[in-house]
Parts: C-alpha cells; sequence; structure tokens
C-alpha cells in the first residue's frame, strides 16, 4: 500500500504518472487473479457491497433471485428480488421453489459461499449439493453470484459465474474488494472506469493491498491451523448450543448459551476483552431477531442468545484458550 501512494495518480490518465499507476494496477489485477484461480474478468470495488449492487443491477439478466440467507447488502441492492426460502436447518435453498424462479432463463441467482452468520457452507468444495446447484441454475439459463466474501482467500472459489471478494475478511485493507465475472458480456457496462463497468476512481494503494494479502497466504498461513480451530469450536460448543447448520467451516462459530442473552453476553465478553457479534442485528437501540437465523429455522428464544465467534489470520491458539475459559466460566 505504501508503494501505491508513492506513485499514485489516476489509472487512467494518460500522462506518465497515470501509466505508472495504471501498469501497477494491472499488475496487481493479475496478481490477485493468479492467487484466487480465476481465469475470468476482474473489477474493482470499494468491497462487498459496492460488488453485489453492481452484479444484481447491471446484469443482463432481467431477474434477481436471491436466498433468505444472504447478507443484507444483498437485499439493499435487489430489493424487489424472489427469495427461495431454505428448509430448516438445511444447508441448500429450496430447490422446487428455486426451479420455479428460475423458469425459463434470464434470471441471476445469488448465494452466499459461506453463510456469515452461522458458519454454514452453501456453495463450495465442501457442500455436497453445489454441484447439482450450479447445473440447476445453468440448466435453466440462470447466472450464479457467489458472495464469497466469508470464504475467498480461504477456501477454493466456487462454480461461479459472477464471484463477490472483499479484502478485509482474509487481511487485506478495508475500503476495497472486487466483482469477478466470467465474461464482461454479462453486464451492462455503466461508464467510467474499470473498462466502464465502474464509476470512480480505482483505489490503487488498495488493490496492492489486496493482492500482497492473497500472497501472503490462506488459511495455511493463520496463526492456528485447522485442528486447533476445529478443537476451539468443539470446546465452545459443548458449554452450550451449537448452532450447527449443515457442513460448516473451521473460523465462524454460531452458539447458543443456556440463559443469558446475546446483548448481553456482548457486553461481558466485551469487558473481559473479546469481540464478538451478536446474532441478532441491533438497530435503533431495539433488538432485533436475525432474518438469517429466522430463515435456518432457529427457534426465537434460542437465536435471542446466540453469538458469533469469528476467528482470523492473527487469532493464536493462547487467544482461544483465554476465549475457551472465559466462556467456560460465563456458561
Amino acid at each position: 500500500m505504501e508503494e501505491g501512494f508513492a506513485l499514485w495518480a489516476n489509472p487512467s490518465s494518460p500522462h506518465a504518472e497515470g501509466r505508472k499507476a495504471h501498469a501497477a494496477l494491472e499488475d496487481a489485477r493479475e496478481r490477485i487473479k493468479r492467487m484466487l484461480g480465476w481465469e475470468g474478468e476482474l473489477i474493482f470495488t470499494s468491497g462487498a457491497s459496492e460488488a453485489l449492487w453492481i452484479a444484481l443491477n447491471r446484469a443482463k439478466a432481467g431477474r434477481r433471485i436471491v436466498s433468505a440467507v444472504e447478507h443484507d447488502a444483498v437485499f439493499r441492492a435487489a430489493p424487489d428480488a424472489t427469495v427461495i426460502p431454505i428448509p430448516h436447518f438445511g444447508a441448500e435453498p429450496d430447490r422446487e421453489a428455486l426451479a420455479t424462479a428460475l423458469g425459463e432463463g434470464g434470471a441471476i441467482f445469488a448465494l452466499q459461499s459461506l453463510n456469515s452468520e452461522t458458519g454454514t457452507q452453501m456453495l463450495g468444495a465442501r457442500a455436497e449439493h453445489s454441484h447439482e446447484l450450479v447445473r440447476q441454475v445453468r440448466a435453466a439459463g440462470g447466472v450464479l453470484l457467489a458472495d464469497c466474501s466469508q470464504s475467498a482467500g480461504k477456501m477454493p472459489l466456487p462454480d461461479a459465474d459472477m464471484i463477490v471478494v472483499s479484502a478485509h475478511k482474509f487481511g487485506g485493507p478495508i475500503g476495497v474488494g472486487a466483482l469477478l465475472v466470467r465474461d464482461f458480456n454479462l453486464l451492462e457496462p455503466s461508464g467510467g472506469h474499470e473498462r466502464g463497468y465502474r464509476q470512480g476512481t480505482e483505489n490503487l494503494p488498495g488493490a496492492l493491498g489486496l493482492a500482497a494479502a492473497l500472497e501472503a497466504g490462506g488459511m495455511d498461513s493463520w496463526a492456528t491451523d485447522e485442528a486447533e480451530r476445529l478443537d476451539f469450536r468443539q470446546t465452545v460448543w459443548a458449554a452450550a448450543e451449537a448452532i450447527a447448520v449443515g457442513p460448516q467451516c473451521s473460523h465462524i462459530i454460531a452458539v447458543a448459551h443456556p440463559t443469558i442473552s446475546a446483548q448481553a453476553l456482548l457486553i461481558r465478553l466485551d469487558a473481559m476483552g473479546f469481540a464478538v457479534s451478536a446474532g441478532s442485528a441491533c438497530s435503533s437501540g431495539t433488538l432485533k431477531k436475525s432474518r438469517v437465523l429466522d430463515a435456518f429455522g432457529v427457534p426465537d428464544d434460542v437465536a435471542a442468545r446466540t453469538i458469533r465467534v469469528s476467528l482470523g489470520w492473527n487469532t493464536t491458539p493462547e487467544e482461544l484458550e483465554r476465549f475457551s475459559e472465559a466462556w467456560a466460566s460465563l456458561c
């Protein structure tokens, strides 16, 4: 990022400084594609939310379909989309409802690769239903949009037509992300930068930071290994009620305390030095039930006691041990 700030100029400018910036940006683009194993196109964005908006609003597909457990950014980008339910405690969308919504084609279907609230693998190598779901969407002439905000840089990308990536989710800088597109023909151009598919000057330092974070290594380079994370998950679940919906990842853990509300848990754990998230969203001072937990079929009383514990690249084994002790003291 320091390199990007040092040579910064508008990458679209024709002067010498602009050409240097453009070369650095294109180099970052190719490095990112190589690290992610992506052979299509890449549009730099300000993050996952903008990437989702571009995909859902600029796609040539005439109709929008989303799963019921998508991030709020998806529903903001496509407020009129057809919503596909998830069978209670299931890990895939209702296939019959999806078939009806897909109809005779001309639709884009948005699905998270890894659910951000439960750690459920909805789409990917470990999700056994993924290949059948991808075939179903494409057989109907649909376009599959995979929100890989939580999985990119940690797990292989799924077989999708468009993929959303967020840098800060794998140790990169905030304020930069990307929309991976199999073919630009899937999108209507809007003018401006990024080959006419995104407006606004590119964030060159952010793009270089995104590339550097991917090159620093995936989960193999984390401070914890998978065995340690899985042991930690079992320890946390053993003391309370596991929210284990479908196949699970090792770095996002949803758990419900036997008696204490999620908001009270946030306060107590914060006082102990731990930053966790509530399974419910707090808006304007009013606790609301998580739409995602509701869609997964988690009962209201359980959802009200559910927190999400997320592990990052710099979370240490010692921190896992300290949290386990703190959690045990609350249970």
